[in-house]
């Protein structure tokens, strides 16, 4: 028994309570615990059960659980706490053998709370406990019969439960210590949790009266919420029971009172401060583990977009994402917590395995899973580590600064594989990734990850600091970990920010990368020369805030050197915030804080998914609030700092330190300037046929370079391009420079390996899927357009001039709204049929959109106003691409399938310029008619490839034109050949 148990035991003044009589005689202590492990056990046995059931209905039984009595999926997308703890095997039995766990620390925990409450008011605490009571009864209730079950007995002891709240969470909080967080903290979730209950109302009546579909999924999310707020309120007691001891002893059970100064050791053990320092190797090591953290963080968000991509609305799947800071929970239990801060390898390397590993599961769904457990592993142990190493301020600082260094890394390899991260799971050998070697190079690392090692050489802090506010510090570090993963983790991101076309006026992820690099490099070296204390002055927050005002304000070069600001003061604080959040309970701090960093990454996602999300009005195109969020979130952890300033002790930065980091950054930037010169284009781009005199224009909706089976599919989408000699293509659905694509861009391999010029639209702060063109042919000037959706989702298009063989065409790419918003669709349409008549030089508009042929908006398109042709008038089999022209020789048109790149085919044409003589003589039915000619007739420099023809080539064929036989029936046919094509074009 320890020194601080023993005078707890014999301290008979402080006695509260004692449940049995005493003796004269000693007694002798058998047993005793801190009170604070039942509110733990209670916790963790009550969220486990909750969510382990979600997870495992989801993953067994998706479909099922979220079907009701007037709609299935995908009208509803999301399960009711009913469904999915009690609806099904084996959740419903996982859930009520963990709830039956529940139960023992439950009634610890009214029992605690009575004696703990008993003399700040006695009455008040009697009254509490008799609810406590009978609310738990309840709840039993509910919990054991289902509304499978028994459904008006079901929802009685819900009522019941629901309004025993009411007593129980006023009695706590009233007998909670004066002027306490526990207070506050009690006060805030209950209100809270009866706050939600108004939307909770609205969306059952929505449901059960107005039968509206959606509504039933939206009523889970309040439902859910107030199942989190109500064991988060008993949660609470954590902090409450910490001075209860319990003693069981010879004479019975005996509580006792911890007096606050013996509540922490105020000794701090200090000699040498060498030992209290990574080596170099080390340093490396930890750098390296960062370098796997971003990779399998960053990896789930993309795995999860897959799935709603697919099902065209939320899948259920993404309810993953909650592993991030759920995880971290499981270290508020001391011998897990021992175990991963004893030996750090375990997580480190059960995360390379699960995230990295990942590339070998075929199944997506299956995948993802992998994934999940892997980012669980990755955030316990980035978790672990910082709380080992908070004792040890100089490794404490090291690893601050080995984090940024990691996610640098991981931008500059990024950068040197065109954007994308060699070693994520959506990566495999076939297109271009090195997950054998990061699996390899990750599980060396986890092997000699460094561990906390206290001896009489080290510099060890054993006090805990005072101040501050546990919430302040979660905010902090959440819109931390959110704004470094958002701005810092691809060096394209900020560079695309600023984009605004040709001709080009600002940086393109070649040109920029170099300065955005430079930028984390230079913040990363303030941060070990200037000391935290300097960094939380007013006046370095104000030139953070200045620089992501300019970033969000301004384009071109004056909108990314505010980014370069923005980058170079989110890399110094690394420290700052790490010294915010130490001497915090691990599991607590960084679990609050992660859900923060979820929900405003969530956020993040809202502001362009708005139309196919709950509530997504609400943060419809707001940027701004997403990124003053972020900001203001890392001012609370900034505060929070200020607040602890005094009784932290912050290691000084040394030398070595400096050393260390500029070896590692040296490295990094001179691989960045190697890359630079290496991806630098080195000749002029020349299209396929110039002899020819044609050029091949194309459009393709690419589904944001995720194949049907979850693998990044540029190089695919490379190989058809160039097989099929397109000089201009048009890319819809290309923006994938947000934390659900990755961060990335696909566009520059494919214009990097085939030699084309680049417009890659509206940025990722434009609120768009993406619309990117590229060109073999030089591309003089462009504008980017956002065409009006008062409703549904923002329409981007491209209006650009190309030089083409010395003469002036222009080219638009257009991504329609979809095909709900009738209205948004109709005003789409008539923008561009004003840009496309406006333009006095020969044109070519490749599109999508959301029409059919020779209908509605179609003759919007296609009109005299436009002046503009379709390809071929008579193709009705086409619902969402089209391609027009005017004042061009039409040479061919063909459509060819998609394989499993995505879920739309490549539609292209072939073109000639007009001659003068064509220009005066020729017929708008011989330039522009759907006229079919023989292939023979064809001269072979202008036919398609005929790689396509009959099966084609790795699943890519022509159809509908497939066969040259339909050029002769149409002459010999007539009209029988339309119906034949018709049939045979269905794909």
């Amino acid at each position: 028994m320890s020194t601080l148990e023993k005078k707890a035991v014999a301290r008979k003044s402080d006695e509260v309570a004692p449940l049995t009589s005493t003796s004269t005689t000693k007694r002798t202590t058998v047993f005793s615990f801190n009170a604070k492990y039942v509110a733990y056990a209670h916790a963790i046995s009550a969220y486990t059960a909750f969510i382990s059931a979600l997870v495992v209905g989801c993953w067994l039984h998706y479909h099922k659980i979220v079907e009701n009595s007037s709609f299935g999926y995908p009208d509803e997308w999301f399960p009711s706490v009913s469904a999915a703890i009690g609806d099904r095997y084996p959740e419903r039995s996982l859930f009520q053998v963990c709830i039956a766990l529940t139960a023992g620390p439950r009634f610890l925990l009214l029992l605690f709370n009575f004696v703990k409450g008993y003399p700040r008011g006695s009455k008040r605490a009697i009254s509490a406990l008799i609810s406590g009571i009978i609310r738990t009864f309840t709840c039993g209730g509910w919990v054991y019969i289902t509304s499978t079950d028994d459904h008006d007995w079901h929802d009685i002891f819900m009522i019941a439960y629901i309004v025993l709240t009411i007593p129980w969470t006023v009695l706590v909080t009233s007998l909670s210590p004066k002027n306490s967080t526990v207070k506050r903290g009690r006060a805030i979730t209950a209100l809270t949790f009866f706050g939600t209950l108004v939307p909770l109302v609205y969306w059952f009546i929505q449901h059960k009266v107005h039968v509206r579909p959606g509504a039933y999924s939206i009523y889970a999310y309040f439902e859910w919420a107030l199942i989190l707020l109500d064991v988060g309120f008993d949660t609470w007691s954590i902090i409450d029971f910490n001075d209860l001891e319990v003693n069981l002893t010879s004479e019975g059970v005996a509580f006792s009172v911890i007096p606050k100064s013996e509540l922490k050791t105020t000794t701090t053990t200090t000699t040498t401060k060498v030992a209290d320092e990574f080596t170099l190797f080390e340093f490396v090591i930890n750098v390296i583990n960062s370098f796997m953290f971003w990779s399998v963080i960053t990896s789930l968000l993309l795995c999860v977009w897959y799935f709603p991509l697919w099902y065209m609305g939320l899948s259920g799947y993404e309810v993953v994402v909650v592993v991030i800071f759920v995880s971290p929970i499981l270290l508020v239990i001391p011998p897990l917590r021992t175990l991963f801060v004893k030996y750090p390898f375990v997580a480190r390397a059960l995360a390379v395995l699960g995230g990295i590993g990942a590339y070998k599961v075929e199944e997506p769904d299956h995948r993802l899973i992998t994934i999940t457990v892997g980012t669980a592993f990755a955030s316990i142990a980035l978790v672990s580590e910082l709380y080992s190493f908070s004792k040890q301020p100089h490794k404490f600082y090291s690893y601050a600064v080995s984090f940024i260094s990691g996610l640098l890394t991981t931008s500059v390899f990024k950068y040197l594989c065109y954007s994308n991260n060699p070693i994520w799971p959506v990566m495999h050998a076939d297109n271009g990734g090195w997950n054998a070697s990061g699996i390899f190079i990750g599980l060396v690392a986890a092997f000699f990850t460094p561990k906390l090692i206290t001896s009489s050489t080290t510099t060890s802090v054993t006090t805990s600091p005072t101040g501050g506010s546990i919430l302040l510090a979660a905010l902090g570090f959440g819109g931390y970990f959110f704004s470094i993963q958002s701005f810092l983790s691809d060096s394209s991101t900020l560079a695309l920010w600023s984009w605004e076309g040709f001709p080009v006026q600002g940086p393109t992820p070649i040109t920029g990368a170099l300065f955005n690099i430079s930028s984390i490099i230079i913040g990363v070296l303030i941060s070990i020369k200037v000391s935290p204390s300097t960094l939380s002055s007013l006046t370095w927050n104000l030139i953070g805030c200045i620089g992501a005002i300019v970033l969000y304000v301004y384009s071109d070069w004056i909108g990314f050197a505010g980014s370069c600001v923005y980058s170079i003061y989110l890399a110094s604080l690394a420290p700052l915030i790490w010294n915010s959040v130490s001497g915090y309970n691990p599991g607590l701090v960084f679990s609050l804080a992660l859900f923060l960093d979820v929900l405003i990454s969530l956020a993040s996602i809202w502001i362009v998914a708005y139309a196919f999300v709950p509530a997504g009005w609400v943060l419809r195109e707001r940027t701004d609030i997403v990124l003053g969020t972020s900001y203001a979130m890392i001012l609370c952890g900034v505060l929070n700092f200020k607040l602890r300033q005094k009784s932290i002790i912050i290691a000084a930065p040394t030398s070595k330190l400096f050393k260390q980091a500029l070896s590692v950054l040296t490295v990094l930037l001179s691989l960045s300037i190697a890359i630079t010169f290496k991806r630098y284009p080195s000749k002029p781009f020349e299209p396929f046929n110039p002899e020819s005199g044609s050029f091949t224009a194309g459009i393709w909706c690419v589904h944001f370079g995720l194949d049907n089976d979850m693998w990044s599919s540029e190089t695919r989408m490379r190989d058809l391009i160039k097989d099929a000699q397109v000089d201009i293509i048009g890319l819809l659905e290309s923006d994938t420079q947000r934390l659900i694509g990755g961060n990335r861009d696909f566009t520059q391999t494919i214009a990097e390996d085939l030699g084309m010029y680049v417009d890659y639209g509206p940025g990722p702060n434009k609120h768009t899927w993406g619309a990117a063109l590229l060109s073999k042919f030089p591309i003089i000037e462009s504008t980017h357009h956002l065409l009006p959706s008062p409703v549904g989702e923002l329409a981007p298009a491209i209006h650009a001039t190309l030089d083409i063989y010395g003469e002036l065409v222009d080219v638009v790419v257009f991504h329609s709204g979809q095909e709900e918003d009738v209205e948004d669709r109709r005003l789409q349409s008539l923008g561009i049929q004003e840009i496309m008549g406006n333009s006095s030089r020969p044109l070519v508009l490749l599109s999508y959109l959301v029409t059919e042929p020779l209908q509605g908006n179609y003759n919007t398109y296609v009109s005299e106003k436009s002046r503009m042709y379709d390809i071929d008038s008579t193709d009705w089999d086409r619902w969402c691409e089209y391609i027009l022209f005017k004042e061009l020789k039409k040479v061919g048109y063909a459509r060819i399938s998609r394989s499993t790149i995505t879920d739309t085919e490549l539609q292209i044409a072939k073109f000639k310029l007009l001659t003068d003589e064509e220009k005066e003589n020729s017929s708008d039915e011989f330039l522009y008619g759907n006229n079919f000619v023989s292939e023979e007739e064809i001269s072979p420099e202008l036919r398609f490839p005929s790689m396509f023809l009959g099966d084609g080539v790795r699943g890519h064929r022509f159809h509908v034109f497939d066969e040259p036989r339909y050029f002769a029936q149409q002459q010999d046919q007539g009209e029988e050949v339309e119906e034949e094509r018709g049939e045979e074009s269905r794909d």
